[in-house]
């Protein structure tokens, strides 16, 4: 890492607001001790502290389909090289129901943010038509911040198998998540939190013996 991690716990001569932040970020984490990423932030606590609320509720108060939203954060992690991303995310969404093949694409295909419609490659994909349209959302949100209105109309019609399409509140779940999860990424890269920026993403066939064993 490019600064020292803070402390696991406040030092002693911390005042007892940020004991408090040390606390609400240690209960999010339970049973699981502070990660490399909350070791960074916490040297700027308030940073941590709303940090921690906004991942947070991203994390364990929304609606969302998980697999659906780990397939964006897996996204994320390979547009902007976010190594440690992609190795903390790429399990979630196969735990969360993405095939692996599915997984093996969103590590694959290149970018199409450039693209005015998907092309030939993402639709030949092991995609489904929902998840090309997540990936296209976060493709354009990623490398061009303006979502085409076709991007836009593809993401809200496109429904689960016998399901409805994405409702308003699942839109907006998936914007903060991936808007969110930009932010990580660029906090892990720039920092090169949990030393990752020179080693390779975990295979998906890695990542699928994992959860055998």
């Amino acid at each position: 890492m490019r600064l020292p991690y803070a402390p696991s716990t406040p030092p002693a001569t911390s005042a007892p607001k940020v004991s408090e932040i040390y606390a609400r970020i240690a209960a999010r984490r339970a049973p699981r001790p502070l990660i490399p990423l909350d070791l960074s932030l916490l040297h700027a606590p308030p940073v941590a502290d709303g940090w921690n609320s906004f991942l947070g509720a991203i994390r364990t108060e929304t609606v969302i389909d998980p697999g659906l939203l780990e397939l964006a954060v897996c996204r994320v992690a390979v547009l902007t090289g976010a190594v440690y991303e992609w190795n903390a995310h790429a399990p979630l969404a196969l735990q969360g129901g993405v095939p692996a093949a599915a997984l093996q694409a969103v590590r694959d295909l290149a970018s199409t943010a450039a693209e005015e419609t998907p092309g030939a490659p993402l639709r030949a994909s092991a995609l489904s038509a929902r998840q090309q349209a997540v990936v296209k959302y976060a493709d354009e949100m990623t490398g061009r911040v303006a979502v085409r209105e076709g991007t836009f109309a593809a993401l809200r019609r496109a429904q689960a198998a016998g399901g409805a399409g994405l409702s308003d509140r699942e839109v907006v779940e998936l914007t903060t998540g991936v808007a969110g999860y930009n932010c990580v990424s660029r906090v892990l890269v720039a920092l090169d939190v949990g030393e990752n920026n020179d080693k390779e993403m975990k295979s998906v066939q890695e990542l699928v013996e994992g959860l055998k064993n």
